[in-house]
This record gives C-alpha cells, structure tokens and sequence, in this order.
C-alpha cells in the first residue's frame, strides 16, 4: 500500500458528481480510504444520498450547484461544466485524482501536481452512444445537442493532454482512451462489495431469472423482458428510470418488475437466481460480479466490460447480438447445459474483484507516477539554465538633443 509520507499528501479528488451511491461513488470510498485527509470536488452533490465516509470529507462544488435545479437537473448545465472545473482552485495541492465519467478531468493543475485519472468511461454521449442520444431528440433539442456536442468533444480531447496517466476500469474502457485520445490507460478493475454478496445457504432453490439495472434504453431491459415472453421460466426486474412506466405496460404474466430494492434483498434475489440476464454493452459492469459472487451465472451479451469478468461456459454464457430471439436462444441454451455452472467456483472467481484488490493495485500505480513525475520535474528544473548577467560592452553616449 501507500507509505505514510504518500498518504500524508493534500489531495484533491474531483468527481463528477455526488447524487447517489453507485459504481463511480464506491470509487470515490476507495480512494477515501487510501488518502484519509483527501478533499472532494464535484458540480453538484445531494447530500442525503451520500455515505457518511463521502460526506466526513471537505465536499467542494462548482458553481454549478448554484444553478436553478441543479440538484436534479445538473446535466442541463453541462456546456457550463467545462468552465467550472477550470475555475477550481488546485494550487495547494500535492497530487490530483479525477474521477471521469461525466467532465471532471478538465481541472487546471499546477505543473508540479500530478494528476491521475480514474476514467469509468469516455463521456458515452459525445462518443459511442452519440448517434443514439441525439437520435432521441427532436427539433431545436436535437440541434442545440449537435452543436453542444461537436465543441464537448473538442474540450475533451484537449483536456485528455492534462492528464497525467490513465486508469481505466476495463480493458473495454482502455482501448476507447486509445481510440478518443491516443493516450494508453493502465487498468484496474473497479471494486465490488463482495461482504455483502455471497454464497447462499447450502440447498437454497434457484428459482428465477433476474435482470438488475436502471431501466434506461442502452441497458436494453426491452429485449430482455420480449425475450420471456411465452418461456416457461419466470423473470425478475430490479430497477427503476425513464422506461418503467413504457415497460410496465405489457408486460409478459411471467415477469414481475419489483422497482428498486433495498441492497440485502438483492443479495437474496441473486442468491435464490438461476441467472442473471445482462444484455448491455457496459464499460465494466458491477453488478454481473455482484450476481457471480452468490455462485450466480450471467447470460450476457458478449462485447465490452463483461468480457474483463465473465468467463464463457464457466461463469456464464454470452450471445452475440442484442436482439429478442438471441436471448431467449441463450436462456434455452442455459437451461439445456445449467447443471455444469458451478456455483462455488463462480463465487470463487468473483473474489478478484475486491476493494482490498483495488487498493493495492491503484496505490502501486499512485507510486509510480509520483516518483515518475518527481524525476520529471528535478530533470526539467535541471534543464533550465541559470541567467547571467550579460556583457553588454560600454554604454552608448547620449544623444545630442538640438537646443
């Protein structure tokens, strides 16, 4: 881990922002818990939604928050987001960590401050996802999101050179960094609560199908829900967002949608799961390792973060393409082989994944880079001649002003 000299640093960890408790915000814990004394920066930050290891932390927000609505319409001001991250006062500082999902690595960092990003992903909707956001939209939304869009992606770009080294949290993840910002990322996968999900009880039935996430379109939680239509295999949808209402309204008899669910009932929905759906293309994907540590497999589409934790034919299957039929082949596929998916060996591949692991892992890259940046710095300085006074011969005579 990190030596008390590393760990007594000021550091500042800028976070996109701070409205509930999920991948990134565990993240943000990690990091909290490796540099104590850290101070915390972010747009936008509700309070009552956040830890209590968060919010025993100096919380600092751009102007941003000062925004009407701000607590729930934040992404509204994200054309003004660039703008407030570079207003942050950094200077006091000895080492930077952004937390990039949304702008947060845009910051202004002294030159001897190194500044390592943690990206969970390149911002989804200037890049990949792009044609699927703006295909939403209409009218003067669609065009005010084009224009806001092409100059995003100029700052995003731009701001990738201030950065001093990449971490991403896939391999999926990595070869975007390489692909939107010629940079190469190392990679350290995120943490997983794995105290809270565990093996269930020796015996417990395994009953149902589960499909867990926020019921948003790139999620693709309508395919899954078509795909059970007429099975003989009943299925549970945890979650909640912008398709609840759309998705409740036909909904197969067989599926039952249970909105959110507080995190111990979960943890008895994957234990008590024959598996779990996951047709998202993800930048990593928690909860596939959350379900693989109660010995649950994970029916997958196979392409992005999944391929970092789920092993085919081991831990899970993958399909190919995300569509109706193609899942509904790989449940009937699973239910054919479903005696071969060891539940105690699945659990075991999920022990990868802890947040010890990832302490360790981050910190060994935190201490490369600062003693990197260190000799960075006392070569440059060394580079730098020191002025002498020139020799400029004798001084001209005046001249001769007519009286």
């Amino acid at each position: 881990m990190l030596d008390q000299q590393t760990r007594a640093q000021r550091v500042a960890i800028i976070h996109y922002w701070l409205v509930s408790m999920r991948g990134g915000e565990r993240v943000v814990e990690e990091l909290l818990r490796l540099f104590p004394q850290a101070e915390i920066f972010t747009h936008v930050a509700d309070r009552s939604k956040l830890s209590p290891l968060i919010l025993g932390r100096p919380l600092h927000e751009t102007f941003i928050s000062k925004l009407p609505f701000a607590r729930r319409h934040y992404q509204k001001y994200l054309a003004l987001m660039p703008r407030a991250l570079e207003e942050i006062d950094l200077s006091d500082f000895d080492l930077v960590i952004s937390s990039e999902s949304g702008p947060a690595k845009g910051v202004i960092v002294p030159p001897h401050v190194p500044h390592i990003c943690y990206i969970h992903t390149p911002m989804r909707y200037l890049w990949d996802h792009y044609p699927t956001y703006r295909g939403r939209l209409s009218g003067l939304k669609r065009f005010y999101f084009s224009r806001l869009a092409h100059r995003l992606r100029i700052w995003d770009v731009s701001s990738a050179a201030r950065v001093d080294r990449f971490i991403a949290n896939s391999n999926f993840v990595a070869e975007r960094v390489q692909r939107y910002y010629h940079r190469r990322a190392d990679v350290v996968n995120p943490p997983v609560d794995l105290e809270t999900y565990r093996l269930p009880l020796a015996g417990t039935k395994r009953s149902h199908y589960l499909f867990v996430s926020q019921l948003v379109h790139y999620k693709r939680p309508d395919l899954v829900i078509e795909a059970f239509r007429g099975l003989d295999q009943r299925l549970l949808v945890v979650g909640e967002g912008e398709e609840s209402e759309n998705l409740a309204r036909n909904l197969p008899p067989n599926v039952t949608m249970l909105g959110r669910v507080p995190t111990e009932n979960l943890a008895a929905l994957y234990g008590s799961a024959r598996a779990l759906i996951f047709p998202g293309e993800e930048d990593f994907g928690i909860v596939p390792v959350e379900a693989m540590s109660c010995g649950t497999p994970v029916i997958a589409y196979g392409r992005g973060g999944i391929l970092d934790s789920v092993t085919d034919g081991v831990s899970g299957l993958f399909f190919e393409r995300q569509g109706v039929e193609d899942i509904r082949e790989a449940v009937l596929r699973f239910e054919r082989d479903a005696a071969r998916f060891d539940p105690v060996r699945i659990a075991g591949m999920a022990q990868r994944f802890s947040a010890e692991r990832f302490r360790r892992e981050i910190a060994a890259i935190i201490t490369s880079e600062l003693g990197r940046h260190s000799l960075k710095v006392k070569n440059f300085s060394a580079e730098i001649p020191v002025p002498s006074e020139p020799d400029v011969g004798p001084l001209p005579r005046p001249l001769a002003l007519p009286v």
